[in-house]
């Protein structure tokens, strides 16, 4: 049990102790994987952006997902998705969470673009792997854009999940696998749905902490 997304970060970030001063970049998924990840890129003295990714939710019932999409159009559909819809439906969803990936990208990170990936150690952060799409489809997102290694890095997942997205990277690190999952919330004490402006305020932080660091130099 983790008491809240803070502990977690700074758990996990222990665990990638290896990864300590190696000049890695940490892609949070927003928004959750947000305060995750700066503890992660704290401890290590790594790089800090976020990756966006939305689920692709199912029209009759948004809390279910059939996919995910990612902020450079990769999209990850689950195979039996074309059972439950149609081209068109799936068509639909996907440009609607276009729409609002550009909308994040915009007032999570400025606008600003993906920083430099390319034979890059990345460590894929998000508070916790529940079907795995968004993770899955910021996997696809890195290799199109020639990571050098892929690290997935989360608190929580089931085993099921995480043997699958072990398969897709060079390492996988996952502090629990409850063997009952049914949330990512039923790991943390304290629990609640980030908004957009505590993701900006940390990305802030991240930046003034960043640039302390340079002038100490």
């Amino acid at each position: 049990m983790f008491e809240d997304r803070t502990d977690a970060g700074e758990k996990l970030a222990r665990a990638l102790e290896k990864y300590k001063n190696e000049g890695v970049l940490v892609l949070a998924i927003p928004r959750g994987g947000v305060e995750v990840g700066y503890q992660v890129a704290k401890y290590l003295n790594a790089d800090l952006s976020i990756v966006v990714t939305r689920k692709l939710p199912l029209p009759h019932n948004p809390e279910a997902g059939f996919g995910a999409i990612a902020e450079n159009g990769s999209a990850f559909i689950f195979e039996d998705a074309k059972r439950w819809l149609s081209e068109d439906q799936v068509e639909k969803v996907i440009e609607e969470q276009k729409r609002e990936v550009v909308r994040r990208v915009r007032a999570l990170r400025g606008g600003r673009p993906l920083p430099v990936i390319k034979g890059r150690t990345v460590i894929l952060v998000d508070d916790g792997i529940a079907m795995g799409s968004t993770m899955i489809a910021s996997i696809i997102l890195c290799k199109s854009k020639g990571a050098g290694k892929i690290i997935v890095a989360s608190p929580v997942s089931s085993e099921e999940v995480a043997n699958q997205i072990g398969r897709m990277v060079d390492e996988i690190v996952v502090l629990t696998n409850p063997p009952y999952f049914r949330a990512v919330a039923q790991v943390y004490r304290y629990w609640y749905d980030v908004p957009d402006k505590e993701v900006i305020n940390i990305l802030d932080r991240w930046e003034k902490e960043k640039d302390k660091k340079v002038n100490k130099g």
